[in-house]
């Protein structure tokens, strides 16, 4: 301690350190409503086209879930099939488990029943993919244009706007939420087939012979028996791309010169290649892109550099009749709740500043706990950075019930040196020394007792363990760093500092205010102490009144709702629609639109968006599913909450 003390320098350079490395880590940092609490899950989703729901739950489930089941770390796994073919697992795994690792895991079981899928599944393509949970935004793309429909709009974001959002740093998952790719549909006549006595099966094995890409090579490439002059190379051209093409497939020839086209008994349009998903904003058909932020990145920041990616879309790419508008922004929120904390904590550290001059009088010695309050905060960003932490309500909170401890160490450092200063008439270093030998012991007695009250709960298992560990552990460290602070840059800040005195004139202002607040003090003091007496002796009281203050808590505990995280009006309502089995999407639609209707009519909506054929719960597809995005007007705006 002496050589600190004799070095100020030191203990200013150590103090300037801890700042600098918390400042790095503070601007490294990524931003998040609440830390990533959800335990890792692997998706596997496999196609069976023309399938029904028991279809693939036969075909394709059943093997998929024998083939995973008893994976390392996982815990449990959930399936949905859909009447679209579309088959879904979900398998989840223990808090901890690698995700990539878990992947390629579910990987390597999958691929182990290939041979015994069907070979529309195989050729349709099986995915196996890390769940990615948290929605950053959702965006709609309209066009003013009437005649421009819903095909044309998806097509265009398919094409000039998805791929690029794909890109942006961040994002784990970017999908247009409907199937509008262009295709050729081929509508079966049933009566005609019946006729012509041909199936559906005929008709598909003529077109993969028929349309195909072939490599017809070349003529006339030299060799060693004769020479050539002249190389061509052959080509095709491939697929056929216009609806008279295909009409124009030859399904049937006999020996009579009769020929059966496809034009003969379908009806050929350039349409899409789905039509199980319909989705609307505020009762106008758009292309519904919904983004998923990867776990770890910066949500901010990925949120920033997606509006920016898109604005420059906007000027470069879009055709005069397309706009976009953003739904959802997870970000909005998400500002507001860390404006609303960052409020809280400058409110806390004037409300600290404000207690400790009105205490300690003297305007230098109150500089001493409060340059203690701010290096303690930014050092924690380090460490927060080291343990893979992120800014969120939980950290933030944290910093905030910091404030009022951190401050502590340094306070008890100055009344210590202020006390010997008054009692000895010693000068500042000589009373800092003799403090220092005093107190520096309690110092680290109090550091690593207030530490130990918090660092438990981060050895808690389970989500809620993930949950607070970051609270703890963050509390924990920023109490660290107050004790270090108060062994090293308090003594010298006091023996800087304190020398002079910095108390206010009793003719002034601010010294007859600390003259009426001593004798009010001092009076309620006195009857504290008169009060303190007279209980202290009585026993019975004290402890009949601490049974009846626990007897009171528990009563009212019991009244309480209880709940892991408190509710919250996030601005945003998510809706899931279920319609009766075997409804159709268009039944599903009709419900959509009520909905909308409704929703618009409420003075708090700012806009609703509808998607009819998506279960928001399960992420799976069916036409009795629908979901519904009420997006709120900003809080400033609307008196009413969720």
């Amino acid at each position: 301690m002496n050589k600190i003390l004799s070095r100020p320098v030191l203990a200013i350079v150590i103090s300037v350190i801890i700042t600098l490395v918390g400042l790095l880590g503070l601007f490294n940092l990524p931003v998040t409503q609440y830390p990533d609490i959800i335990p890792p899950s692997v998706i596997v989703t496999a196609k069976y086209p023309g399938a029904n729901a028991e279809q693939c739950v036969k075909a394709v489930i059943i093997l998929l879930e024998r083939a995973i089941n008893g994976v390392p770390g996982m815990t449990y796994m959930t399936s949905v099939a859909g009447n679209d073919g579309t088959s879904i697992i979900q398998v989840n795994f223990q808090t901890g488990t690698d995700p990539d690792i878990a992947a390629v895991n579910v990987q390597t079981r999958v691929a182990s029943v290939y041979e015994e899928m069907p070979p529309e599944v195989l050729r349709a393509g099986i995915s196996v993919e890390k769940e990615v949970t948290s929605i950053l935004m959702y965006i709609n793309l309209l066009s003013s244009d009437p005649s421009a429909d819903e095909k044309y709009v998806f097509n265009f974001a398919d094409i000039n706007i998805i791929q690029e959002l794909k890109r942006i740093d961040g994002v784990g998952y970017a999908q247009i939420m409907a199937l509008k790719d262009y295709a050729m549909r081929i509508w079966l006549k049933p009566e005609k087939m019946v006729a012509y006595n041909i199936s559906a099966s005929e008709v598909v094995d003529m077109l993969r012979k028929q349309n195909v890409n072939a490599a017809p090579g070349k003529i006339g490439e030299s060799s060693d028996k004769r020479p050539q002059m002249l190389l061509y190379v052959l080509k095709y051209t491939g697929k056929f791309t216009r609806p008279e093409e295909y009409e124009n497939i030859v399904l049937r020839a006999d020996s009579t010169g009769s020929i059966l086209r496809i034009k003969d008994i379908a009806d050929v349009e350039f349409g899409a290649m789905d039509y199980t998903m319909l989705s609307k904003e505020n009762g106008r058909p758009s292309a519904a892109i919904m983004i998923k932020q990867r776990p770890g990145s910066n949500a901010r920041e990925v949120i920033l550099n997606i509006k920016k990616r898109l604005k420059e879309l906007k000027q470069t790419s879009f055709p005069p009749d397309i706009y976009y508008t953003i739904t959802y922004d997870v970000s909005r929120f998400l500002d507001a709740s860390i404006k609303e904390v960052i409020k809280t904590i400058l409110e806390a550290f004037i409300l600290v500043v404000l207690v400790v001059f009105i205490f300690l009088q003297d305007w230098r010695a109150t500089l001493i706990p409060v340059l203690a309050v701010p290096v303690s905060l930014i050092g924690t960003f380090a460490f927060m950075h080291l343990m893979g932490f992120s800014i969120n309500l939980i950290t933030l909170f944290a910093m905030v019930l910091a404030i009022g401890i951190v401050v502590d160490n340094a306070i008890v450092v100055v009344e210590a040196v202020h006390a010997r200063m008054e009692a000895y008439r010693m000068n500042a270093r000589e009373a800092t020394l003799g403090a220092m030998k005093d107190i520096g012991s309690a110092i680290v007695s109090i550091t690593l007792v207030m530490s130990a009250v918090f660092i438990p709960v981060a050895f808690l298992s389970g989500p809620a363990g993930v949950f607070y560990r970051q609270f703890s552990i963050t509390l924990a460290v920023a109490i660290v760093i107050s004790g270090i602070n108060a062994l090293t840059l308090s003594p010298v800040m006091c023996i800087m500092l304190m020398d002079k005195k910095g108390q206010f004139s009793p003719e002034s202002y601010v010294g007859k205010f600390f003259i009426r607040f001593n004798h009010f003090y001092h009076a309620f003091s006195g009857k504290y102490e008169r009060i303190l007496t007279n209980i202290v002796t009585r026993r019975n009281v004290i402890f009949l009144s601490l049974i009846l203050l626990c007897v009171a808590a528990v009563g009212i505990s019991s009244f309480l709702s209880v709940s892991f995280i408190p509710a919250e009006d996030q601005g945003a309502i998510y809706v899931n629609v279920s319609t009766p089995p075997g409804a159709t999407v268009e039944r599903t639609e009709k419900v959509m639109d009520q909905i909308q209707q409704i929703a618009s009519s409420v003075k708090a909506v700012e806009s609703v968006s509808t998607l009819a054929g998506y279960n928001l719960m399960t992420e799976g597809m069916g036409a009795s599913y629908g979901m519904a995005m009420i997006n709120l007007k900003p809080w400033h705006k609307r008196k009413e909450s969720v």
